[in-house]
Protein backbone atom coordinates (compact mmCIF):
# COMPACT_ATOMS: atom_id res chain seq x y z
CA UNK A 1 0.00 0.00 0.00
CA UNK A 2 1.29 3.54 -0.57
CA UNK A 3 1.57 5.64 2.09
CA UNK A 4 0.94 8.84 -0.47
CA UNK A 5 -0.93 8.87 -3.82
CA UNK A 6 -0.01 11.30 -6.15
CA UNK A 7 -3.29 13.42 -5.95
CA UNK A 8 -2.42 13.38 -1.92
CA UNK A 9 0.86 15.12 -2.73
CA UNK A 10 -0.09 17.54 -4.99
CA UNK A 11 -2.44 19.12 -2.56
CA UNK A 12 -0.26 18.80 -0.14
CA UNK A 13 3.11 19.98 -1.76
CA UNK A 14 1.14 22.20 -4.01
CA UNK A 15 3.03 21.09 -6.90
CA UNK A 16 3.00 18.18 -9.19
CA UNK A 17 5.97 16.19 -9.87
CA UNK A 18 8.51 17.36 -12.87
CA UNK A 19 8.71 13.59 -14.23
CA UNK A 20 6.88 10.33 -13.44
CA UNK A 21 7.50 8.70 -10.11
CA UNK A 22 10.14 5.72 -9.95
CA UNK A 23 7.43 3.90 -7.72
CA UNK A 24 4.99 3.81 -5.20
CA UNK A 25 5.81 6.18 -1.69
CA UNK A 26 6.53 3.69 1.05
CA UNK A 27 8.47 6.66 3.23
CA UNK A 28 9.37 9.88 3.87
CA UNK A 29 12.95 10.48 4.89
CA UNK A 30 15.27 13.87 5.35
CA UNK A 31 18.93 11.61 5.68
CA UNK A 32 20.25 9.37 3.57
CA UNK A 33 22.03 7.53 5.69
CA UNK A 34 18.85 5.87 7.05
CA UNK A 35 16.68 6.38 3.50
CA UNK A 36 14.84 3.39 2.51
CA UNK A 37 13.78 2.26 -1.17
CA UNK A 38 10.59 3.52 -1.84
CA UNK A 39 10.51 7.25 0.10
CA UNK A 40 10.06 10.63 -0.95
CA UNK A 41 13.30 12.35 0.14
CA UNK A 42 12.72 16.15 1.37
CA UNK A 43 15.73 18.19 0.94
CA UNK A 44 16.13 20.01 4.81
CA UNK A 45 18.66 22.99 4.97
CA UNK A 46 19.81 22.45 8.75
CA UNK A 47 22.43 24.08 10.22
CA UNK A 48 25.72 22.17 9.47
CA UNK A 49 24.15 20.39 6.03
CA UNK A 50 22.06 21.47 3.27
CA UNK A 51 19.76 18.29 1.61
CA UNK A 52 19.69 19.54 -1.47
CA UNK A 53 23.39 18.32 -1.42
CA UNK A 54 22.33 14.96 -0.92
CA UNK A 55 19.67 14.11 -3.66
CA UNK A 56 21.94 11.72 -5.99
CA UNK A 57 22.46 10.09 -3.11
CA UNK A 58 18.86 9.95 -2.19
CA UNK A 59 17.97 8.43 -5.66
CA UNK A 60 21.22 6.35 -5.54
CA UNK A 61 19.83 4.61 -2.54
CA UNK A 62 16.27 4.02 -3.91
CA UNK A 63 14.44 7.45 -3.16
CA UNK A 64 11.49 7.90 -5.32
CA UNK A 65 10.92 11.51 -5.80
CA UNK A 66 13.15 14.13 -4.02
CA UNK A 67 11.33 17.62 -2.09
CA UNK A 68 13.31 20.74 -3.09
CA UNK A 69 13.55 24.24 -3.36
CA UNK A 70 12.38 25.72 -6.33
CA UNK A 71 15.52 27.95 -6.59
CA UNK A 72 17.58 24.82 -6.85
CA UNK A 73 15.51 22.70 -8.79
CA UNK A 74 17.03 23.58 -12.46
CA UNK A 75 20.18 22.48 -11.28
CA UNK A 76 19.04 18.73 -9.90
CA UNK A 77 16.60 18.27 -12.93
CA UNK A 78 18.40 15.60 -14.57
CA UNK A 79 19.10 13.51 -11.31
CA UNK A 80 15.48 12.52 -10.40
CA UNK A 81 11.65 13.16 -10.23
CA UNK A 82 10.76 16.13 -7.91
CA UNK A 83 8.37 18.63 -6.32
CA UNK A 84 9.55 22.06 -6.71
CA UNK A 85 8.26 24.04 -3.45
CA UNK A 86 9.24 27.51 -1.82
CA UNK A 87 10.12 25.97 1.06
CA UNK A 88 11.01 22.36 1.76
CA UNK A 89 10.72 22.80 4.88
CA UNK A 90 7.36 24.57 5.20
CA UNK A 91 5.96 21.55 2.68
CA UNK A 92 6.81 18.59 5.13
CA UNK A 93 5.04 20.47 7.91
CA UNK A 94 2.37 20.82 4.92
CA UNK A 95 2.45 17.03 4.68
CA UNK A 96 2.40 16.22 8.28
CA UNK A 97 -0.72 18.10 8.52
CA UNK A 98 -2.10 16.50 6.20
CA UNK A 99 -1.28 13.33 7.90
CA UNK A 100 -2.98 14.12 10.51
CA UNK A 101 -6.08 15.47 8.82
CA UNK A 102 -7.09 11.96 7.01
CA UNK A 103 -6.10 9.85 10.59
CA UNK A 104 -8.59 8.36 12.24
CA UNK A 105 -6.12 7.11 14.81
CA UNK A 106 -6.61 7.71 18.64
CA UNK A 107 -2.93 9.91 19.60
CA UNK A 108 -1.21 10.22 22.09
CA UNK A 109 1.55 13.08 22.63
CA UNK A 110 4.84 12.38 25.25
CA UNK A 111 6.74 14.89 27.01
CA UNK A 112 8.80 15.81 30.19
CA UNK A 113 12.27 16.48 31.66
CA UNK A 114 12.75 12.92 32.00
CA UNK A 115 12.09 9.51 30.42
CA UNK A 116 9.88 10.72 28.10
CA UNK A 117 11.72 8.85 25.19
CA UNK A 118 11.24 5.99 27.47
CA UNK A 119 7.68 6.63 28.02
CA UNK A 120 6.98 6.28 24.24
CA UNK A 121 8.93 3.45 23.61
CA UNK A 122 6.39 1.79 25.66
CA UNK A 123 3.38 3.34 24.14
CA UNK A 124 4.43 1.60 21.02
CA UNK A 125 5.35 -1.54 22.63
CA UNK A 126 1.57 -2.06 24.51
CA UNK A 127 -0.32 -0.04 22.12
CA UNK A 128 1.24 -2.36 19.11
CA UNK A 129 0.12 -5.10 21.32
CA UNK A 130 -3.88 -3.74 20.78
CA UNK A 131 -3.23 -2.57 16.54
CA UNK A 132 -1.40 -0.57 14.18
CA UNK A 133 0.98 1.87 16.14
CA UNK A 134 2.99 4.66 14.20
CA UNK A 135 5.43 6.42 17.01
CA UNK A 136 8.26 8.70 16.48
CA UNK A 137 12.00 6.90 15.78
CA UNK A 138 14.60 7.09 18.11
CA UNK A 139 14.18 10.87 19.39
CA UNK A 140 12.60 12.49 16.96
CA UNK A 141 10.84 14.85 19.18
CA UNK A 142 12.29 18.82 17.22
CA UNK A 143 10.42 20.67 14.88
CA UNK A 144 11.92 18.57 12.53
CA UNK A 145 11.39 15.58 13.90
CA UNK A 146 7.71 16.15 14.90
CA UNK A 147 6.24 17.27 11.28
CA UNK A 148 8.26 13.84 9.65
CA UNK A 149 7.10 11.60 11.98
CA UNK A 150 3.37 13.21 10.87
CA UNK A 151 4.13 12.93 7.72
CA UNK A 152 5.81 9.09 7.33
CA UNK A 153 2.24 7.48 9.28
CA UNK A 154 0.28 5.21 7.55
CA UNK A 155 -3.44 6.39 6.63
CA UNK A 156 -4.66 2.90 8.55
CA UNK A 157 -3.31 3.39 11.75
CA UNK A 158 -5.01 2.55 14.80
CA UNK A 159 -3.07 4.56 17.63
CA UNK A 160 -0.33 7.21 16.97
CA UNK A 161 2.51 8.25 19.97
CA UNK A 162 4.64 11.67 19.48
CA UNK A 163 7.43 12.49 21.65
CA UNK A 164 7.55 16.35 21.82
CA UNK A 165 10.68 17.85 22.99
CA UNK A 166 11.52 21.35 23.98
CA UNK A 167 14.91 23.63 24.71
CA UNK A 168 12.66 26.55 25.16
CA UNK A 169 9.63 28.32 25.89
CA UNK A 170 7.31 28.23 23.13
CA UNK A 171 8.46 25.46 20.94
CA UNK A 172 6.40 22.45 21.76
CA UNK A 173 2.97 24.68 20.92
CA UNK A 174 3.62 24.43 17.04
CA UNK A 175 4.30 21.45 17.20
CA UNK A 176 1.80 19.56 19.33
CA UNK A 177 -0.60 21.90 17.23
CA UNK A 178 0.34 19.91 14.20
CA UNK A 179 -0.07 16.39 16.28
CA UNK A 180 -3.38 17.36 17.73
CA UNK A 181 -3.47 14.36 20.73
CA UNK A 182 -6.14 13.15 22.09
CA UNK A 183 -4.31 12.34 25.53
CA UNK A 184 -1.13 14.74 26.42
CA UNK A 185 1.32 12.58 29.11
CA UNK A 186 4.35 14.47 30.94
CA UNK A 187 6.40 12.27 32.66
CA UNK A 188 8.06 14.85 35.45
CA UNK A 189 9.34 17.82 35.57
CA UNK A 190 13.29 18.42 36.32
CA UNK A 191 15.97 21.15 36.08
CA UNK A 192 16.61 20.30 32.16
CA UNK A 193 17.30 23.49 29.97
CA UNK A 194 17.45 25.75 33.58
CA UNK A 195 19.94 27.82 32.05
CA UNK A 196 17.61 28.54 28.95
CA UNK A 197 14.37 28.67 31.28
CA UNK A 198 15.45 30.73 34.04
CA UNK A 199 13.51 28.50 36.71
CA UNK A 200 11.70 25.29 37.33
CA UNK A 201 8.77 27.12 37.32
CA UNK A 202 9.32 28.60 34.15
CA UNK A 203 10.08 24.98 32.68
CA UNK A 204 7.01 23.40 33.94
CA UNK A 205 5.01 26.13 32.11
CA UNK A 206 6.75 25.13 28.80
CA UNK A 207 5.91 21.51 28.73
CA UNK A 208 2.49 21.87 29.66
CA UNK A 209 2.16 23.61 25.86
CA UNK A 210 1.47 20.03 25.54
CA UNK A 211 -2.09 20.59 26.37
CA UNK A 212 -2.53 23.66 23.89
CA UNK A 213 -2.90 21.07 20.83
CA UNK A 214 -5.25 18.89 22.87
CA UNK A 215 -8.47 17.90 20.98
CA UNK A 216 -11.86 18.60 22.39
CA UNK A 217 -12.47 16.47 25.20
CA UNK A 218 -8.81 15.68 25.93
CA UNK A 219 -7.25 13.79 28.86
CA UNK A 220 -3.85 15.20 30.44
CA UNK A 221 -1.97 11.76 31.94
CA UNK A 222 0.09 14.07 34.83
CA UNK A 223 2.64 12.39 37.43
CA UNK A 224 1.39 13.60 40.77
CA UNK A 225 4.62 13.15 42.98
CA UNK A 226 6.15 15.61 40.67
CA UNK A 227 6.74 18.77 42.67
CA UNK A 228 4.97 21.00 40.11
CA UNK A 229 2.16 19.10 39.63
CA UNK A 230 -0.36 21.23 40.85
CA UNK A 231 0.59 23.64 38.20
CA UNK A 232 0.57 21.80 35.47
CA UNK A 233 -3.14 20.61 36.56
CA UNK A 234 -4.18 23.93 36.35
CA UNK A 235 -2.68 24.72 33.03
CA UNK A 236 -5.16 21.44 31.56
CA UNK A 237 -8.05 22.48 33.53
CA UNK A 238 -7.65 26.15 31.74
CA UNK A 239 -7.04 24.03 28.18
CA UNK A 240 -10.38 21.89 29.09
CA UNK A 241 -8.35 18.94 29.36
CA UNK A 242 -9.48 15.93 32.22
CA UNK A 243 -7.00 15.06 34.10
CA UNK A 244 -5.57 11.18 35.15
CA UNK A 245 -2.74 10.85 37.63
CA UNK A 246 -0.24 8.27 38.16
CA UNK A 247 2.53 7.98 41.07
CA UNK A 248 3.23 6.08 44.39
CA UNK A 249 1.09 8.94 46.10
CA UNK A 250 -2.46 7.50 47.74
CA UNK A 251 -4.62 9.47 45.70
CA UNK A 252 -3.41 8.77 42.27
CA UNK A 253 -5.17 7.23 39.81
CA UNK A 254 -3.14 4.75 39.07
CA UNK A 255 -0.77 3.65 41.80
CA UNK A 256 2.49 1.64 42.37
CA UNK A 257 2.62 -0.36 45.69
CA UNK A 258 5.15 -2.11 45.02
CA UNK A 259 8.34 -2.98 42.49
CA UNK A 260 9.95 -6.51 42.93
CA UNK A 261 13.51 -6.74 41.52
CA UNK A 262 13.23 -10.12 39.25
CA UNK A 263 16.38 -11.62 37.19
CA UNK A 264 14.64 -9.88 33.81
CA UNK A 265 13.53 -6.56 35.14
CA UNK A 266 10.82 -6.04 37.46
CA UNK A 267 7.71 -7.28 39.03
CA UNK A 268 5.27 -4.24 39.20
CA UNK A 269 2.14 -4.22 41.75
CA UNK A 270 -0.20 -1.18 41.23
CA UNK A 271 -4.00 0.14 41.69
CA UNK A 272 -5.17 0.94 38.39
CA UNK A 273 -8.59 3.47 38.50
CA UNK A 274 -9.86 1.01 41.65
CA UNK A 275 -8.66 -2.30 40.69
CA UNK A 276 -5.58 -4.12 42.02
CA UNK A 277 -3.21 -4.63 39.10
CA UNK A 278 0.53 -6.63 38.96
CA UNK A 279 2.70 -6.89 35.48
CA UNK A 280 6.11 -7.93 34.54
CA UNK A 281 7.98 -5.43 33.33
CA UNK A 282 11.82 -6.16 31.49
CA UNK A 283 13.17 -3.16 32.78
CA UNK A 284 14.64 -2.75 36.55
CA UNK A 285 14.04 0.41 38.58
CA UNK A 286 11.48 2.22 40.20
CA UNK A 287 11.46 5.00 37.65
CA UNK A 288 11.13 2.48 34.98
CA UNK A 289 7.89 1.33 36.76
CA UNK A 290 6.69 4.94 37.35
CA UNK A 291 7.41 5.31 33.41
CA UNK A 292 5.58 2.40 32.54
CA UNK A 293 2.11 3.26 34.92
CA UNK A 294 1.95 6.45 32.62
CA UNK A 295 1.96 5.02 29.86
CA UNK A 296 -0.69 2.60 30.69
CA UNK A 297 -2.21 5.44 31.68
CA UNK A 298 -2.11 6.99 28.80
CA UNK A 299 -3.39 3.92 26.77
CA UNK A 300 -6.16 3.30 29.13
CA UNK A 301 -7.12 7.21 28.19
CA UNK A 302 -6.72 6.31 24.58
CA UNK A 303 -9.48 3.40 25.11
CA UNK A 304 -6.82 0.56 24.70
CA UNK A 305 -7.05 -2.96 26.53
CA UNK A 306 -5.06 -2.48 29.41
CA UNK A 307 -4.62 -6.10 30.27
CA UNK A 308 -2.95 -6.95 26.77
CA UNK A 309 -1.03 -3.60 27.09
CA UNK A 310 0.31 -4.68 30.34
CA UNK A 311 1.00 -8.39 29.40
CA UNK A 312 3.26 -6.66 26.46
CA UNK A 313 5.36 -4.68 29.12
CA UNK A 314 6.89 -8.20 29.83
CA UNK A 315 8.75 -7.81 26.47
CA UNK A 316 9.90 -4.57 26.91
CA UNK A 317 13.61 -3.78 27.93
CA UNK A 318 15.54 -0.64 28.32
CA UNK A 319 17.34 1.18 25.22
CA UNK A 320 20.56 1.72 24.83
CA UNK A 321 22.10 4.71 26.76
CA UNK A 322 18.54 4.42 28.81
CA UNK A 323 19.34 1.45 31.27
CA UNK A 324 20.32 -1.26 28.63
CA UNK A 325 22.51 -3.30 30.63
CA UNK A 326 25.49 -5.00 28.84
CA UNK A 327 27.36 -7.66 30.17
CA UNK A 328 31.26 -7.31 29.70
CA UNK A 329 34.41 -9.64 30.17
CA UNK A 330 37.22 -8.80 32.87
CA UNK A 331 40.74 -10.80 33.76
CA UNK A 332 39.10 -12.79 36.19
CA UNK A 333 35.06 -13.15 34.72
CA UNK A 334 32.61 -10.38 33.62
CA UNK A 335 31.18 -7.23 34.53
CA UNK A 336 28.20 -5.31 34.23
CA UNK A 337 27.60 -1.59 32.84
CA UNK A 338 24.31 -0.12 33.69
CA UNK A 339 24.09 1.97 29.92
CA UNK A 340 22.73 5.35 30.87
CA UNK A 341 24.96 7.69 28.83
CA UNK A 342 22.18 9.34 26.86
CA UNK A 343 21.52 12.66 28.84
CA UNK A 344 21.44 13.68 32.33
CA UNK A 345 19.83 15.99 35.13
CA UNK A 346 19.91 15.59 38.55
CA UNK A 347 16.23 13.88 38.61
CA UNK A 348 17.88 11.24 35.96
CA UNK A 349 21.46 10.76 37.57
CA UNK A 350 19.54 10.24 41.19
CA UNK A 351 17.35 7.65 39.47
CA UNK A 352 20.30 6.03 37.89
CA UNK A 353 22.22 6.27 41.09
CA UNK A 354 19.33 4.16 42.51
CA UNK A 355 19.30 1.66 39.94
CA UNK A 356 23.09 1.02 40.65
CA UNK A 357 21.72 0.91 44.64
CA UNK A 358 19.15 -1.72 43.92
CA UNK A 359 21.63 -3.58 41.67
CA UNK A 360 23.31 -6.79 43.07
CA UNK A 361 26.95 -7.46 42.29
CA UNK A 362 28.44 -10.47 42.86
CA UNK A 363 30.59 -12.10 45.64
CA UNK A 364 33.58 -9.73 45.38
CA UNK A 365 31.64 -6.94 42.97
CA UNK A 366 31.23 -3.51 43.54
CA UNK A 367 29.28 -0.55 42.44
CA UNK A 368 30.88 1.51 40.65
CA UNK A 369 29.82 4.75 39.31
CA UNK A 370 31.14 6.68 36.83
CA UNK A 371 29.68 10.25 36.45
CA UNK A 372 30.17 13.18 33.88
CA UNK A 373 29.13 16.72 33.85
CA UNK A 374 25.13 17.57 33.98
CA UNK A 375 24.94 20.48 31.52
CA UNK A 376 22.64 23.61 31.03
CA UNK A 377 22.12 23.84 34.68
CA UNK A 378 22.98 27.18 34.93
CA UNK A 379 24.94 28.76 37.77
CA UNK A 380 24.13 26.14 40.30
CA UNK A 381 25.85 23.49 37.87
CA UNK A 382 28.40 22.56 40.58
CA UNK A 383 26.55 22.72 43.53
CA UNK A 384 23.91 20.46 42.36
CA UNK A 385 26.94 18.05 41.43
CA UNK A 386 28.07 18.34 44.74
CA UNK A 387 24.57 17.82 46.12
CA UNK A 388 24.28 14.34 44.49
CA UNK A 389 26.99 13.07 47.65
CA UNK A 390 24.32 11.73 49.65
CA UNK A 391 22.77 9.76 46.62
CA UNK A 392 26.14 8.38 46.41
CA UNK A 393 26.19 7.20 50.08
CA UNK A 394 22.27 5.96 50.12
CA UNK A 395 23.25 3.91 47.12
CA UNK A 396 26.10 1.90 48.65
CA UNK A 397 28.74 3.04 46.08
CA UNK A 398 32.25 1.32 46.44
CA UNK A 399 33.67 3.31 43.45
CA UNK A 400 33.38 6.92 41.96
CA UNK A 401 34.96 8.25 38.60
CA UNK A 402 34.23 11.56 37.18
CA UNK A 403 34.36 13.49 33.91
CA UNK A 404 34.50 17.18 34.05
CA UNK A 405 34.95 20.40 35.26
CA UNK A 406 31.27 20.52 37.25
CA UNK A 407 31.52 16.69 38.22
CA UNK A 408 34.77 17.48 40.04
CA UNK A 409 32.87 19.42 42.92
CA UNK A 410 31.23 16.31 43.15
CA UNK A 411 34.46 14.15 43.72
CA UNK A 412 35.93 16.44 46.29
CA UNK A 413 32.92 15.80 48.43
CA UNK A 414 32.30 12.30 48.18
CA UNK A 415 34.62 10.20 50.87
CA UNK A 416 38.33 9.72 50.44
CA UNK A 417 37.60 5.94 50.25
CA UNK A 418 34.96 6.48 47.60
CA UNK A 419 37.21 8.33 45.00
CA UNK A 420 38.94 5.96 42.49
CA UNK A 421 40.00 9.03 38.99
CA UNK A 422 38.70 12.02 38.29
CA UNK A 423 39.75 13.41 34.61
CA UNK A 424 38.86 16.45 32.80
CA UNK A 425 37.69 14.09 29.99
CA UNK A 426 35.35 10.99 29.88
CA UNK A 427 37.88 9.73 27.27
CA UNK A 428 40.94 9.84 29.61
CA UNK A 429 39.33 6.57 32.07
CA UNK A 430 38.76 4.35 29.67
CA UNK A 431 42.03 2.90 31.02
CA UNK A 432 41.46 3.91 34.31
CA UNK A 433 38.66 1.91 34.63
CA UNK A 434 39.68 -1.06 32.87
CA UNK A 435 42.46 -1.61 35.11
CA UNK A 436 40.03 -1.64 38.15
CA UNK A 437 37.64 -4.04 36.96
CA UNK A 438 36.96 -7.09 38.27
CA UNK A 439 34.76 -9.91 38.68
CA UNK A 440 30.78 -9.01 39.82
CA UNK A 441 31.52 -5.43 39.91
CA UNK A 442 28.58 -3.00 38.31
CA UNK A 443 29.25 0.27 36.47
CA UNK A 444 26.53 2.60 36.47
CA UNK A 445 27.75 5.34 33.42
CA UNK A 446 25.95 8.93 32.93
CA UNK A 447 26.18 12.27 31.83
CA UNK A 448 24.79 14.55 29.52
CA UNK A 449 25.15 14.17 25.97
CA UNK A 450 27.57 16.62 25.69
CA UNK A 451 30.30 14.51 28.48
CA UNK A 452 30.85 12.51 26.03
CA UNK A 453 29.70 9.24 28.11
CA UNK A 454 28.28 7.11 25.42
CA UNK A 455 31.54 7.02 23.46
CA UNK A 456 32.86 6.31 27.10
CA UNK A 457 30.41 3.10 26.94
CA UNK A 458 31.79 2.21 23.56
CA UNK A 459 35.73 2.42 24.44
CA UNK A 460 35.28 0.25 27.58
CA UNK A 461 33.46 -2.59 25.75
CA UNK A 462 35.88 -2.00 22.27
CA UNK A 463 39.54 -2.24 25.16
CA UNK A 464 38.05 -5.45 27.09
CA UNK A 465 36.78 -7.01 24.10
CA UNK A 466 40.52 -6.22 22.44
CA UNK A 467 41.89 -7.66 25.81
CA UNK A 468 39.74 -10.87 25.81
CA UNK A 469 40.89 -11.84 22.49
CA UNK A 470 44.79 -10.85 23.12
CA UNK A 471 44.21 -13.76 26.18
CA UNK A 472 42.19 -16.51 23.69
CA UNK A 473 45.44 -16.00 21.43
CA UNK A 474 47.84 -16.66 24.31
Amino acid sequence: MPLWSQSELRDALGADPSTPLRGIITGVSIDTRTLQAGDLFFAIKGDTHDGHDFVARAFDAGAVAAVVNRGRAASLAALGPFYATDDTMNAMERLGVASRSRSKARIAAVTGSVGKTTAKEMLRALLSACGSTHASRASYNNHWGVPLTLASMPANAKFGVFEIGMNHAGEIAPLVRMVRPHVALITTIAPVHIEHLGSIEAIADAKAEIFLGLEPGGIAVLNRDAAQFSRLANAAHACHARTLTFGASENCDARITEVIDTERGSRVHARFFGRDMRFDLGAPGLHMAQNALGALSAAHALGADVHRCADALAGFSAQKGRGERISIPTPDGSATIIDESYNANPASMRAALALLGASRPGPNGRRIAVIGDMLELGGEGAAMHAQLVDDLRSNRVDLLFGAGPLTRALFEAAPASMRAVWAERSSELTLEIVRVLRNGDVVMIKGSNGSRMGPLVAALREQLAHAQDEDAQC
